[in-house]
């Protein structure tokens, strides 16, 4: 009993550390920033210029501001663009497509730290564009036919008109900070038992057995047996953790710069207990299509998986 109050103890500190000190400055001026930037019409803009390309891949115009804030900023930054898409009217399945790509394609705070370890950046955002992409569209034409939405097919970013132009910046930046404050709250709960899961698992020993299960698996398509842990690590406890074994595990000499690429595929995406949480706190709707969602990403990932083990 003592153990199980140690690891609520410890699965709090932790959700609390990742929600403040991680996720809610990122998401403060994430949403401070597309606050003004829907207000003055440029993101309707975007919307346009990429809505001709993204659609034919399930995805409205703004998805490429998702698609940007993941590949530069961090897992969360996306959480700004979900959260305008469900006010704005996007429809269910559009919002599906999204969640999708970026369920799959890789996150900058995970990938730039470990570039200058040896990961190949070309080939990670290479990958990324084609799995995520391609996720997008399995989600949308696939696994969200029997989705009814619950507005019309047009990309509402593009057709939108600009508004709060009579609203300063300050006063818009403030808002969208606000915003930022109250899915963070609304997050806090998903992310404490998701963690604590992790940690629960880890106390009963299932994280080892399935380090057992997986090594032969790991070894018929030439992973290092030790890469069961960052596995494990990366789906269970995020991408955060993950890329601190991974790391550890490089200064050892347990694995090179070639298996670390070619575990990329795999490793490096949003798509684990802790992102999904903190994605699917933008709002019911994203929340409601996230299995489909999760499906798209899985043939993404595979997709991203069997490209880097062919590349490297």
């Amino acid at each position: 009993m003592v153990e199980f109050v140690k690891i609520m103890l410890q699965s709090g500190k932790s959700a609390l550390d990742l929600a403040l000190y991680v996720l809610l400055p990122v998401l403060v001026i994430m949403m401070a920033f597309m606050k003004v930037v829907a207000a003055r019409g440029l993101l309707a803009m975007v919307a346009r210029l990429f809505r001709t390309l993204l659609r034919v891949f399930g995805v409205q115009g703004a998805g490429a501001f998702a698609m940007v804030q993941l590949l530069l900023v961090s897992f969360a930054a996306p959480l700004a663009t979900l959260v305008v898409m469900e006010k704005d009217g996007t429809g269910r399945r559009r919002i599906a497509a999204t969640l999708a790509m970026i369920f799959t394609m890789s996150q900058a705070n995970v990938v730039f730290p470990m570039v200058a370890s040896g990961l190949d950046l070309g080939v990670i955002m290479l990958t990324s564009l084609v799995g995520g992409l391609l996720a997008a569209a399995c989600t949308y034409y696939l696994f969200t036919r029997s989705i009814k939405d619950d507005v019309a097919a047009d990309d509402a970013f593009a057709a939108a008109a600009p508004n709060g132009r009579q609203s300063s910046s300050l006063s818009l930046m403030i808002s969208g900070g606000q915003e930022a404050v109250q899915v963070i709250i609304g997050a806090l709960p998903i992310l404490i038992l998701s963690i604590f899961l992790v940690n629960l698992l880890k106390l009963v020993g299932a994280i080892s057995l399935l380090e057992t299960a997986l090594t032969p698996v790991f070894q018929l398509i030439g992973f290092p047996v030790v890469a069961v842990l960052p596995l494990a690590t990366k789906y269970l406890a995020g991408g955060t953790a993950m890329m601190g074994v991974t790391l550890n595990l490089l200064k050892e000499g347990a694995i090179t710069t070639v298996e670390l690429n070619r575990m990329a595929g795999f490793l490096t995406n949003p798509c684990d207990i802790v992102g999904v949480a903190v994605l699917i706190a933008a709002g019911n709707r994203s929340a409601s299509v996230v299995r489909p969602a999760i499906a798209g990403a899985v043939v993404g990932i595979i997709t991203r998986g069997v490209l880097h083990l062919l590349i490297f």
